[in-house]
């Protein structure tokens, strides 16, 4: 199998085959003391521990460690990417957040595509995450994924030169984007000389583009819009960030009980007496939001949202239904709902995909589980998944009685050989194999801060990079030129 590495134009590392865009980075690193990097590292180590950036891993309840705070591991070495790269990058990304967004509307008002055949209606229509409650509900600028993360790979082609696919779209509550800030102020802090070496596109205004995002997705009944958080609480895995973006954008962060319906609107409890909120930026899954229609039992959101919410008295971002896009059985669709709706061939392609809702695909993918990796439709975090080329025979078998049992709950790709970039590993420098999530805004325009969060699998050959599996992350320059 081909490798890419995003540094050296070969493996094992030579420092003569550096690739241009990291020529000066490799020659400033290749002057550093080993033992002072390490005690950067350190440093970094206690500095993320001091501000409490951590994540909850969940895991089963006997499983060690389960259910705890962990530091996401951080890495010194940055993932470098050129301009131009970035520029037709940034390019997909917005093509195809556009037409996601367009396919949301339609299935909530004419569902032309599902008329067309392009996408099976049962699809759509029996899948967990469509809200029939959405039908016919307008939304500001009929955008529905305010903020998406948009799960970006690396791998080699046929000539071996790395070419980006996407991996996955998140639409729902994308999270990870205040990792990539705090990198990025990490690295400043630690390496300021690099910075005036080197012209690394900026990311920090990324809380001020959000705000205005936000703000742009405010109800007709204001022009002047107070804008909260809501988040589920201190005990979610993703705490710190709800926090941390609420206190960068100068917003009040929320709970559920914190929120109360009265006349059509939606209030928050302040000191001072109810205030009226007119935008949510919520973390908070749909199903959640309102007991009155939703889960019945839960304590997380606020009665009668939904009435207020679909009366245009309140924003909800990103949108209730927002889900029925990043579903992964809905994944394959995308660059045919890029051509539908915009009339243009895809410029980010997918990575190849097998549905096992259709018997072919499913024989396909049962025949060649060793080789694959199978996913679950509605997972996420690296959870319920098959990684073939890494599992054993055992553990194949056990996922095949699963597959066979419910074959519409899953999906198949090739293994990926993931690019890698050289990553601190205890014995030193190594390859270690990373993906990017950039986060796209969408309000009256479509924008983004130049980079977004790498993740970068830590395990030697592994090519889960999740967090919650233990992961780590670098920061990402973006270099003007």
């Amino acid at each position: 199998m081909h490798k890419f590495d995003e540094m050296y134009a070969q493996l094992p590392y030579i420092p003569e085959q550096v690739r241009p865009h990291y020529k000066s980075y490799l020659d400033w690193l290749s002057r550093q003391d080993p033992q002072a990097m390490r005690g950067r590292r350190e440093e970094a180590e206690m500095i993320f521990r001091r501000v409490g950036i951590t994540f909850a891993v969940y895991g089963d309840k006997d499983e060690e460690g389960a259910g705890t705070e962990r530091l996401i591991p951080f890495d010194l070495i940055p993932r470098v990417i050129p301009a131009h790269e970035w520029r037709d990058m940034q390019k997909g990304l917005v093509q195809r957040v556009t037409a996601l967004n367009r396919f949301i509307y339609d299935i909530y008002h004419g569902q032309e595509i599902l008329k067309a055949g392009v996408i099976p209606t049962e699809q759509i229509l029996h899948n967990a995450q469509f809200r029939p409650e959405m039908m016919g509900v307008d939304v500001p600028h009929n955008v529905y994924s305010s903020i998406s993360g948009i799960d970006i790979v690396r791998a080699p082609n046929a000539q071996g030169e790395g070419e980006y696919y996407v991996l996955e779209d998140n639409l729902r509550v994308p999270s990870g984007v205040s990792y990539m800030l705090e990198d990025r102020k990490m690295m400043m802090r630690l390496f300021p000389e690099l910075f005036s070496q080197h012209r690394v596109a900026p990311v920090a205004h990324y809380p001020d583009l959000l705000l205005e995002t936000l703000r742009a997705s405010c109800p007709a009944t204001t022009d002047n819009p107070t804008v909260v958080v809501l988040t589920p609480g201190m005990y979610n895995s993703a705490y710190f960030e709800h926090a941390f973006l609420a206190q960068q954008m100068g917003v009040e962060l929320v709970e559920g009980q914190d929120l109360f319906v009265k006349d059509n609107f939606v209030y928050m409890r302040t000191t001072r007496g109810p205030k009226r909120v007119d935008v949510i930026y919520r973390r908070v899954d749909d199903d959640f939001l309102d007991p009155k229609v939703f889960r019945s039992t839960s304590t997380l959101g606020c009665e009668g949202l939904m009435d207020v919410y679909r009366a245009g008295h309140v924003s909800i971002c990103n949108a209730v239904g927002t889900g029925i896009a990043d579903d992964k059985s809905i994944y394959p669709y995308v660059p045919q709902m890029i051509e539908f709706y915009l009339g243009e061939k895809p410029i980010l392609n997918n990575v190849p995909t097998f549905q096992c809702r259709k018997k072919d695909d499913l024989q396909y993918t049962l025949d060649h589980l060793s080789e694959l990796v199978v996913k679950e439709v509605h997972g996420a975090g690296g959870y319920g998944m098959l990684v073939g080329p890494a599992a054993t025979k055992a553990e194949i078998e056990d996922f095949r009685r699963v597959l066979m049992a419910k074959p519409d709950g899953y999906i198949s790709q090739p293994t990926l050989s993931l690019s890698s970039c050289p990553t601190y590993v205890e014995s030193g420098i190594a390859p270690r194999h990373i993906d990017l999530r950039p986060f796209v805004l969408s309000g009256k325009t479509v924008q983004m801060v130049p980079g977004g969060l790498t993740r970068v699998a830590l395990k030697e050959g592994s090519l889960v990079v999740n967090s919650s599996q233990g992961g780590g992350t670098k920061d990402t320059w973006i270099l003007e030129v």
